[in-house]
Parts: C-alpha cells; structure tokens; sequence
C-alpha cells in the first residue's frame, strides 16, 4: 500500500456537519478548522433543531436548517447529494464535538488518493484526556448491541474486547468491517455505487449499515498515522429516551441484515484478522 508521502493532487473535499441544538462556539472552532484546509471546497451545516439559530449563518459554511429532526444519516444525506452534484472526490461526514488539526485532512486525502481501492476511512480516535476510543469493530450480532447492555461488565468484558478488535493493538493499518459514524472520509464514487445513509434508520445503526455495504466493494480502513480528538458523550447510556432511540433502531438494524442468521457477518468477522491491506 502507498504511503501518504506521495505529492497531495488536488482533491475536491465536502464536509458535513449535523447540528442538533448544538453549541454555537463549538461549530465555530470546528468550522475554522476545517476551513484552514486547502483541499476543502463546501462545509454544510446540516441543522435539526427545533428552532433556527442565526448564529450559524456568519460562519464561513452553507447552513441548512431542516426545521425538524430529520434524523442523523437523512440530515448528512442532504449534503452528500449534494457532493454527487458538485462531482466531489471525497465527503467528510463529522461529529460536531470533533477536534482536528487541519493537516489531518491533507494526510488522509493524499493516502486515499495512492490507494484507490479505499471507500471509506477513520483516522485513530481520542478522547480528550488522551485514552483511545476502540471505534474499529466487527459486524455486531444482537448481543453487541442490545443485549449486552443489560449485563454486567464484567460478564461481557471478553466479548467486548473481542467486538472491538482491542488485540490489534490499534497501531496498524486496518481493513474493518464497522467503523464509527463520528468521522468517514467517503469515496463519492463509493456511495454512487452503495447508495448513501439508509434513511429508515433514525440514529445509531446508519455507520454500520454503511461501512458494511461499502465493505463489499471497497476497504474501509483505520487509519491510525493520523489522529482527532472526540468528545463523545453516549448519550444513549444517561438518558432513557436516547436509549429507546437507539434499542429501535437497532431493531431496525437487525431487521434487514439477519438476527441469528447473517452469512456475510459470520464470514467476514471469521477472517477480519487475516485480511492485510
């Protein structure tokens, strides 16, 4: 695989940033990140909130207020089309309580650009007190995402280091089969083969989802020579609400790509360890 160092063509980069009831200083710092990066052409500010803020428009973004919760993947959705239009290379989907140091974008858009067989990439994930977010995972079975929440931790603490591919040791290249929803750099041409966010899912499973049908066709790497900062909040651990939202969706989830039976996890969580990309 080539490396990054090769010379940075230039490569047209979207952003997308879903906003819900969101801290307007926080946006701003994001957006003037994102805007010292050469390769970026459009940031979209995607907002769901229940009541418009002004805010937002003063900055250097293209803000879209939806004037409903449309959901997280429908509210990216928006921006991507877009992209497809523009005939952008790349798409940025971020969280909004992500850190990043511009060169980040720069590293990843010359890597994926020597190697054209990535549809989709996360760079290595930080909280802000420096732990790792183990956000590389394999294809979930029920128990990852429902019922394991119900046991106590201990029970399940195998199971979860196995789901989170913790014995990589987080410090190589990988190509993974689920890979966190917070940051994808996407191949537009990937998501014109794949299709975009699956609509039907109001929260949560959207990555999953996504990740898995762009694994088909495509790598979907961690990328860990680069990294960003995440202030993650699971809210769907603190609030019952937030927990319902996430239990039906994942019903959802599990609906259409099997409960018990799911060839393609089954196959491809058995040989995730030995693929090399």
């Amino acid at each position: 695989m080539q490396s990054e160092k090769t010379k940075i063509r230039f490569s047209m980069v979207n952003a997308s940033i879903v906003l819900f009831k969101s801290n307007f200083e926080e946006i701003e710092k994001l957006v003037q990140s994102l805007r010292k990066v050469e390769l970026i052409d459009k940031i979209y500010l995607i907002d769901n909130s229940p009541t418009q803020s002004a805010n937002f428009n003063h900055l250097p973004a293209i803000y879209i207020y939806n004037n409903k919760n449309m959901g997280y993947g429908a509210a990216h959705n928006i921006a991507i089309r877009k992209s497809i239009e523009q005939n952008a290379e790349y798409h940025l989907v971020i969280n909004p309580d992500i850190i990043i140091e511009p060169e980040v974008i720069s590293k990843i858009a010359a890597f994926m650009n020597n190697n054209t067989n990535i549809g989709h990439l996360m760079p290595k994930i930080f909280y802000p007190d420096g732990q790792i977010q183990y956000l590389c995972k394999l294809i979930p079975t029920p128990f990852d995402l429902i019922f394991r929440r119900f046991l106590p931790a201990k029970w399940t603490e195998k199971r979860k280091h196995s789901f989170e591919m913790r014995a990589s040791g987080y410090n190589k290249i990988m190509n993974v089969p689920y890979l966190s929803g917070c940051f994808m750099f996407l191949r537009v041409k990937a998501l014109k083969e794949v299709g975009l966010f699956d609509e039907r899912f109001f929260m949560y499973p959207e990555d999953i989802d996504l990740t898995r049908r762009i694994h088909r066709k495509y790598q979907t790497v961690f990328y860990p020579e680069v990294s960003v900062i995440h202030n993650h909040a699971q809210d769907s651990y603190k609030n019952y609400r937030m927990l319902w939202i996430h239990i039906s969706n994942m019903v959802k989830y599990f609906n259409k790509w099997g409960w018990i039976f799911d060839s393609e996890r089954k196959k491809i969580n058995k040989k995730f360890d030995s693929i090399d990309i």
